[in-house]
């Protein structure tokens, strides 16, 4: 028990630091690597094909849940890893070797298990590594063991070690490197291996995104100059209807170039993460020039490194057309905007007219309407005093209809007012 509150991920934390030691390994010995491309999903497939090789040998197959597993299978220590979207499968033997890739650790295992491991292998190279004792081999002896291919090499770890290598895949399908110990210790020499095979394998998961830059990139080129077009003709075109065409088409080139954008992103990401551990990992080496022969470094990164920015350029270029659309497309959005603006004002107008007109027409038909109701109202009072008249009363009909007229009138427009009035207040009431 702890004396203080402990984060409750503190320990699996630290765990992960020490989760993935290097091999121990003295010279001399030899390896057989593979890292195998598994995607997602093949988690269970890969589980099931390693407890085949552990039932082939005898031996307690890895967890269900486990990223790292290593055993002693017969000769052989075996070593697997799960990474993100490769794994890794190691196999070592200890022991003296007159050719050092003749007979490799790879050979040693079942050929129908090999062939059927899953995913798809993106490095396989063989790692032969010889004592101090071993004597040292003219240039054209260790050309002939890589089939006398051009051979690059380093002393690496401040001199305590050499590796040879040609770069090239030989016809059993693996690469070699060939390694002479001069003084390393078993944990060094481990992490030797280690940082070879990781050169190995990332700098050519790095280069998987150089098939895709080239093939995108006459995609992003037409994808420019219809932007370029686009944009000329949005200072030539009028009417709403060419706004409309123009944008529908300024739609479709976004479309495009996230289609684009959606096969190449994530690889552009994981190539420029692979390519710094690649320069991590040769930085790590501290490696020297030998005599005669171009150094690792100098080799691989001279070929990675303009691969690596033509990705960046053809993602730079991505990223700057889908920002040219936007802007553009903020733009015709703005002008077609601005024409609704301007239609909208010329409606307002127009009812502002009709609105007009409509008063005008409610004040005459308001004139006609306090006539109309005065006339009827007088002819009233003109019957009512011929009937005071009829029964005696001494009242001139012809006169009583005169002097009711204007008194008519007078109360017939103060009514009409007082009416619209409220018809107007209410009608405001509702608007609010």
């Amino acid at each position: 028990m702890t004396l203080f509150p402990e984060h409750p991920q503190r320990r699996g934390l630290v765990d992960e630091i020490h989760a993935r030691p290097y091999l121990l390994l003295r010279a001399p010995a030899r390896l057989s690597h593979l890292a195998v491309l598994t995607g997602e999903g093949r988690q269970a497939a890969e589980r099931a094909h390693l407890a085949q090789l552990c039932q082939a040998f005898n031996v307690a197959p890895p967890p269900a849940d486990a990223a790292l597993f290593s055993a002693r299978l017969g000769t052989l220590l075996f070593r697997w890893e799960q990474h993100t979207e490769f794994s890794t499968y190691t196999f070592a033997a200890d022991g003296a070797f007159d050719q050092p890739f003749k007979e490799p650790p790879a050979m040693r295992l079942p050929a129908d298990w090999v062939r059927a491991i899953p995913g798809e292998t993106i490095s396989a190279v063989h790692i032969a590594i010889e004592p101090a004792s071993t004597p040292d081999r003219a240039v054209e002896k260790t050309a002939a063991l890589f089939d006398n291919n051009t051979v690059i090499g380093s002393a690496v770890h401040d001199g305590q070690a050499r590796v040879w290598t040609d770069a090239r895949v030989h016809a059993d399908g693996y690469g070699r490197f060939l390694v002479k110990d001069l003084g390393l210790n078993q944990r060094q020499l481990g992490r030797l291996a280690q940082r070879l095979v990781e050169i190995n394998a990332y700098y050519l998961l790095a280069m998987l995104a150089y098939p895709l830059a080239r093939a995108a990139l006459p995609k992003i080129v037409t994808l420019e100059q219809e932007l370029s077009e686009s944009v000329r003709m949005l200072s030539e075109i009028s009417g709403l209807g060419d706004e409309n065409a123009l944008l529908k088409r300024l739609s479709t080139l976004a479309a495009e170039t996230e289609a684009v954008a959606a096969t190449t992103n994530y690889r552009f990401s994981a190539a420029r993460a692979y390519f710094a551990l690649v320069c991590q990992r040769f930085e790590d080496l501290r490696g020297t020039r030998l005599e005669w022969m171009q150094p690792l470094n100098e080799f691989l990164l001279r070929r990675l490194a303009p691969a690596m920015e033509t990705c960046n350029n053809v993602h730079a270029r991505q990223e700057s057309l889908s920002v040219r659309i936007a802007r553009a497309s903020d733009l015709l959005r703005t002008r077609v905007d601005v024409a609704h603006e301007a239609q909208n004002r010329d409606l307002l107008r127009s009812m502002n007219r009709r609105a007009k007109t409509q008063l005008r027409l409610q004040q005459t038909v308001e004139g006609l309407s306090v006539a109309a109701i005065s006339y009827y109202l007088v002819g009233l009072v003109a019957y009512a005093a011929k009937a005071a008249h009829g029964v005696g009363v001494k009242v001139d009909p012809d006169l009583a209809a005169g002097l009711a007229i204007p008194v008519v009138l007078a109360l017939v427009w103060f009514a009409v007012r007082r009416l619209r009035r409220a018809v107007v207040g209410r009608a405001g009431e509702d608007d609010a």
